[in-house]
């Protein structure tokens, strides 16, 4: 049986189900620290013992990214790829791909500085949402109601001065129900799907938002099939809004998505599926 590493940073529930489950179902299966794990330029594969295939799962995105980056310098099959990492993990690029792959996606702007920023929101008009190009969990997402709101956002922007500050995300407000969808795509298929419910104006689970099990149908499908494709693939949690005039739209699209919530309501076992796709993928 292939042997099964899950690299991490800080083990969560999902870490623990993907790890339980590689176990049950045979595989020599090894958790592996990336915080605490050394590669270099003259690394070679059997320097470590990655295994047969790695499941990337780390909560930083840029450890997780780079970790990847070393994991395919070495040629250790790593699940999901650098590339798709690197698609998921910058909402910027996301919706430039969804965009250019006929995905349906809300209206985004883009701006370099606070001045064009401010343009574009007197341009278009409020509200719209702020987000930052890297981030999880809802952190920095914030609806723009007004010039006084997005003022106040604009200044702590320039003083905090990130090198990410400077790159401006907006997105239109969708109109949708206080709810959004979460489904899980593994190699090209949607094995599960919630709605989360939310009194307030975000959605996410780790923020208290409600998961309930969502059909999933052939539209939502359809859907999901092309947005995977339009990142690259692999698994991946895919996030859509219900809009009121346009239907169906796929605002975010997730490399290390989190399914705790999710397994509460699936009718499929998520890390069961995670584990047999990677396995698979890395012998094919």
């Amino acid at each position: 049986m292939p042997k099964v590493c899950i690299v991490f940073d800080r083990v969560r529930v999902e870490e623990k189900m993907l790890e339980e489950k590689a176990i049950e179902l045979g595989h020599d299966t090894k958790m592996i620290d990336a915080k605490i794990t050394q590669i270099s330029t003259e690394s070679k594969k059997n320097n470590f013992d990655f295994g047969d295939v790695v499941i990337e799962r780390c909560v930083s995105y840029f450890r997780g990214l780079h970790f990847t980056a070393c994991l395919e310098f070495l040629d250790v099959p790593v699940v999901n790829k650098f590339e798709v990492a690197n698609n998921c993990g910058n909402k910027m690029l996301t919706s430039l791909l969804l965009k250019k792959h006929n995905v349906p996606t809300p209206k985004t702007y883009f701006a370099f500085s606070s001045e064009a920023a401010l343009e574009i929101l007197d341009k278009e008009g409020y509200p719209l949402v702020i987000k930052p190009v890297i981030g999880s969990w809802g952190r920095g997402v914030m609806p723009l109601k007004d010039r006084d709101t997005a003022d106040a956002i604009v200044e702590v922007r320039e003083l905090s001065d990130g090198p990410l500050d400077r790159i401006y995300y907006l997105q239109e407000m969708v109109k949708r129900p206080p709810r959004d969808i979460r489904a899980i795509a593994v190699g090209g298929n949607v094995i599960a799907a919630m709605y989360r419910t939310s009194r307030g104006f975000k959605t996410n689970i780790a923020l208290g938002a409600e998961p309930i099990s969502c059909e999933i149908t052939k539209e939502l499908e359809d859907l999901c099939i092309k947005a995977s494709q339009a990142v690259g693939g692999g698994i991946l949690g895919i996030d859509i809004m219900e809009d009121e005039k346009h239907g169906l739209v796929v605002h975010e699209i997730n490399n290390t998505v989190e399914f705790k919530g999710l397994a509460k309501v699936a009718k499929r076992n998520i890390p069961k599926e995670m584990i047999e796709y990677a396995v698979t993928s890395a012998i094919r």
